[in-house]
């Protein structure tokens, strides 16, 4: 005959083993059994075009080039119209679809969004990725940002501004059909602590709450809003100029990424990234002081080696 404690102690462990083996479970299925049975949503079939801004470098460009690969008719928007033009050249003539290229600057506040407007009338838009972002030059202090009274309003701009915008802008017509894609592309930053970039981070917060609140507004729509958060990728903006396991190339991290739509609405993308977070986060749960001294520390290297070299 068990004792109360006994029958406590059973129902505790029984609790415990259920929330560990549904866990193993959905993070085996998001990982790896959702993304590689191809589970993900057909692109091709949500709509005949895709919107993709900062789309010249990185991981907007390929973006745009694994849609085309898709068949898909492609909109850049970026900031130079030379580097716009010479990339919808490159993608029409590899992957034989249309493309249209809108130059403006994220960084500006409001008109440039009446021009956007204009040039996606008539488009049948299955699929936006709001990936224009901005970051620090690199890590700082808050009070010590050289040029923050320019920097910090253009940051906000370009990664909430943007993405709010350009929801408010394509959504509507996806809402007509009853169909469509929104990726938003946040980062890691939002999800560990990241001390020395606090306004970058705080704008990729912003995008993943709104993504995951969007998402739920507008299911019903049949429209879904993926929140992507990747770590460090090759790209002129990390300034990392070759690509590791950790760090992949833009095209290794966008292949990972678009098998996850539709799977996951907020995830990495890539697996590596993944337990890059889940190591910061179990670090954290251990010693929050030390996972943010851990932290501050690899953030002043970098500031210094930055300032050694007359980033600044």
């Amino acid at each position: 005959m068990l004792t109360i404690l006994e029958k406590i102690g059973i129902v505790c462990i029984s609790i415990v083993g259920f929330q560990i083996t549904r866990w193993l479970i959905n993070f085996i299925y998001y990982n790896f059994i959702g993304p590689n049975l191809n589970l993900n949503i057909n692109l091709a079939k949500v709509g005949k075009w895709a919107v993709v801004t900062g789309a010249t470098d990185g991981l907007g460009k390929a973006y745009a080039e694994n849609l085309a690969k898709k068949g898909l008719n492609i909109v850049l928007i970026s900031r130079t119209q030379s580097k716009l033009e010479a990339v919808a050249s490159e993608i029409e003539k590899e992957y034989t679809v249309q493309t249209k290229v809108i130059a403006v600057d994220f960084t500006e506040p409001v008109e440039i969004y009446h021009v956007i407007e204009k040039q996606l009338v008539g488009l049948e838009i299955g699929t936006l990725v709001n990936n224009v972002g901005m970051s620090y030059p690199y890590p700082d202090y808050f009070l010590e940002l050289k040029d923050r009274d320019k920097t910090y309003p253009e940051i906000i701009n370009c990664n909430i501004l943007s993405v709010t915008n350009m929801c408010k802008i394509v959504m509507p017509g996806m809402v007509e059909r009853g169909r469509g894609v929104v990726i938003n592309i946040s980062s890691t930053a939002a999800q560990i602590p990241s001390p020395l970039l606090t306004v970058y981070a705080a704008t990729k917060a912003y995008v993943q709450k709104f993504s995951a609140d969007l998402g739920a507004e507008y299911a019903k729509h049949g429209i879904t809003v993926q929140c992507t958060l990747p770590g460090y990728v090759a790209t002129k903006m990390s300034k990392i100029r070759s690509s590791t396991w950790m760090a992949p190339s833009p095209k290794k991290y966008v292949t990972s990424a678009l098998r996850t739509v539709g799977v996951q609405d907020n995830t990495t993308g890539y697996f590596p990234h993944t337990l890059l977070v889940g190591v910061v986060h179990t670090l954290y749960a251990l010693s929050p002081k030390l996972a943010k001294w851990f932290i501050i520390r690899t953030m002043e290297n970098i500031r210094n080696r930055a300032k050694r070299r007359n980033i600044y």
